[in-house]
């Protein structure tokens, strides 16, 4: 995806702007966050993602599972399976530690209160 793809994105919503926007984490957005937080923002539009780097950009806030503790568990696997382990012996699991990163800078910016409580449970407050 090109810049200029993801500026067209944008004007293709100006006529019906969302209330808010939801950004998937992708190869192509990922190489374009700051982009992404800069239009979002400039549009008065609250971003939502699933890694904290969005939100260290300039998103709103990211709730996701925690990239660290993932690869912890990768390297688990890793060393069961260098040890012999068949990786088909392995337990097939799931994300089990998740992350709310929130960005306040950016709440202010836009007019946005985070509730006390919300930032309580935050794992990560950008100020």
């Amino acid at each position: 995806m090109r810049p200029d793809e993801i500026n067209q994105g944008f004007r293709s919503i100006e006529k019906e702007p969302p209330d808010a926007l939801i950004v998937q984490q992708t190869t192509s957005f990922t190489i374009h966050l700051r982009q992404i937080a800069d239009l979002a923002n400039s549009r008065g539009l609250p971003t939502v993602h699933q890694a904290r780097e969005f939100v260290q950009a300039g998103g709103l806030l990211a709730y996701g599972p925690s990239i660290f503790a993932l690869g912890e568990r990768a390297a688990w696997y890793i060393d069961r399976i260098l040890k012999g382990t068949k990786p088909a012996d392995l337990p097939v699991e799931q994300p089990t530690k998740f992350e709310l990163v929130i960005n306040l800078k950016t709440a202010r910016a836009l007019g946005l209160t985070v509730p006390p409580t919300v930032l309580a449970i935050a794992d990560e407050v950008i100020e």
